[in-house]
């Protein structure tokens, strides 16, 4: 009996909290289909990173390092490569961590049980927010430019890179004005 009691009692606290959907970590960046990611996204390869900053951070990024004056921020960013032009479309895309909490739902059911009103039905679930930046290229020539298949893949991916080291080390966004 008293092995099935702290059994019991090392279940409820060492596993009061089932996770329902983890959100992915992702240390540097990842190169997968949109739609693979999130569903919300296009079919596309998209070149994806966590965005620890604030929201509309990049946009603030995107809009001054490319002059956009608030036009056509998120769609049809155009960039050059070694005189070719290119252009990208940016997502912020929000993957929350959800895990059920068993022991309010459990006080809260003994609760019900005296017939006495549940105090802990705001914590018997929790929700974390984790949110990513995925980023499409295209050109004239091809509709994909991270497709493995891609000629312009290595270059892209490259720009990319700078891109992201470039928006996650500046504070001042104008001062990507000047480094270009």
């Amino acid at each position: 009996m008293k092995k099935t009691l702290l059994l019991l009692l090392s279940f409820v606290l060492f596993g009061s909290c089932i996770p329902l959907r983890i959100a992915p970590k992702i240390k540097d960046h990842k190169i997968t289909q949109g739609k693979r990611f999130k569903r919300s996204l296009p079919k596309r390869q998209m070149f994806i990173f966590e965005d620890p900053k604030e929201a509309n951070a990049f946009y603030d990024y995107v809009n001054t390092k490319f002059a956009l004056e608030h036009q056509q921020v998120y769609d049809d960013v155009p960039f050059r490569i070694k005189g070719k032009q290119f252009f990208f479309s940016f997502y912020e895309v929000e993957i929350p961590t959800k895990t059920i909490n068993l022991i309010p739902i459990m006080i809260d059911g003994l609760l019900d049980q005296a017939e006495m009103d549940p105090l802990l039905e705001e914590v018997h679930s929790t929700r974390e927010g984790n949110w990513y930046l995925a980023i499409e290229v295209y050109s004239d020539d091809e509709n994909d430019c991270l497709h493995e298949n891609s000629l312009s893949r290595s270059l892209v991916l490259n720009y990319l890179r700078t891109l992201k080291e470039e928006y996650l080390s500046t504070h001042n966004y104008h001062e990507t004005v000047f480094k270009d």
